[in-house]
Formats: structure tokens, sequence, C-alpha cells
């Protein structure tokens, strides 16, 4: 069996730089990536959950996984990618908000999960907002609160779940600022997380579920593959 060697802190500059607001009556627990990454964790009803954005840059084998920041190589892409939001460098974004990744890399046979881990399908996030009253006020209860992240209003935030959802934005063809209907798809206002369903009606879409700044519901739809979301992890 392969040993992941796990980087120290030195080695992952983002640990320990989130500025997320977690809830101060939670008590949480913690998950280290294969790539050193630190994260808290929380249990909702019978799941442990990842109370922070995925920003690994390894599968579990330790094999990287690409980074693409070039819009036309990126909706080119069949396999698995990731990129940071606006393609930053900044430490505090990625230790926040986390990385943005295709669904490619959640279908991949080497696991962007951790030993334990994985990426929840759809049934699972349902799971989730069920046992915090339906997918109708869910949102409100995932969300951080305050407007440090989350731009104004923010509306229904109590993050009473301690899952601490923070709006880290998407990639959309390649792009990163897009408007979706009459709204700004960017981050600050929506947080996007793939699930591990597929679309059972086309091979190039998969599920993910969304939750926006002006609501307190959790939202979803079947959206391309090709697609950059981010990425919570469920406890096997």
């Amino acid at each position: 069996m392969l040993s992941i060697h796990a980087c120290s802190k030195e080695e992952n500059p983002t640990n320990d730089k989130t500025t997320a607001v977690f809830n101060p009556n939670i008590s949480y627990g913690s998950l280290t990536d294969q790539d050193g990454n630190n994260y808290k964790t929380v249990t909702i009803g019978s799941q442990i959950w990842m109370a922070e954005n995925l920003r690994t840059t390894k599968y579990r084998n330790g094999d990287e996984i690409p980074e693409i920041t070039d819009s036309t190589a990126w909706i080119n892409l069949s396999t698995g990618a990731y990129c940071n939001y606006q393609n930053t460098r900044n430490i505090d974004t990625i230790a926040t908000f986390g990385r943005l990744y295709n669904w490619y890399t959640v279908n991949d046979s080497r696991n962007i999960a951790p030993e334990g881990w994985h990426v929840p399908n759809y049934d699972e996030w349902k799971i989730l907002e069920n046992n915090l009253g339906g997918d109708s006020i869910a949102g409100g209860k995932l969300k951080e609160t305050g407007t440090i992240h989350w731009q104004s209003p923010n509306k229904f935030a109590t993050n009473e779940s301690g899952f601490t959802a923070l709006p880290g934005g998407c990639r959309w063809g390649g792009q990163f600022n897009i408007v979706g209907g009459t709204r700004m798809i960017s981050i600050g206002k929506y947080g996007f997380w793939w699930t591990a369903t597929e679309d059972s009606a086309s091979n190039q879409n998969a599920w993910h579920r969304h939750i926006w700044t002006g609501w307190g519901y959790v939202g979803g739809c079947k959206c391309p593959k090709i697609d950059g979301y981010s990425i919570r992890l469920v406890k096997n």
C-alpha cells in the first residue's frame, strides 16, 4: 500500500489562515487531507461533514491534480483539474474559500478524498438538508453568519449547524464572473458544491447544490462537468 506523506504546516501555507467565522457553540473535529491541509469537521445528524471547503492539490495516491488557469484549456477538459477563483494566489482567500474543481476530479478513481471520506452524492446532501428542516430553510442554517464573506444581505443565516457554508463562487464556461439570469454569479454571493451523482440523461452533466446570499434555501441542478465548484466531503 502506498504511504502518503502528510506535509508539515510549514509546507502548507494555507493552514490556520482561514478567516471563516465558525459557530462558537459547536464542538468541531478535524481532518487532514493528502496534501497536509487541516480542516474542521462537524457532526450534523448521523453524518460527519467538513466544515470548510476542500483545497487539496493531490489525489489520495499522491498524484497531482493539474491546475488549469487558461479558460480555453479548462472548457476542453475531460479529466480532473482545479483552479483558484480568479486564479488568485492570495493565501487567505484560498485558505478561506478553498479551491474550485471540475466534476472529473470527483469521479477519478484515484479519489480526491482522503481515506475514510468521500464526495457526497445527491441523496447524502438531501439527508443533510432534511436534518435541518428541508431545502427551503436549510441554507440559512448552513451559511456562515454576517457579511464578512457573504455579501449583504445574507438572509436567514444562522450557521446553527456549524457547517459554515461559504460563497466560493464558481467557474462556468471557463469564466469566473458571469451573469446567470439577472444575477452576477460570483464569490461572495453564491456557494456551489459538487455531488457525486451524474445526470442519468447525459454523460456531460452532474448534480450540484448551491446556496445564495439572498435567501435561506438550498438549490441545485444538473450542470456541465467542466464547471468549477467547491467540494465538501462527508465521512464514510
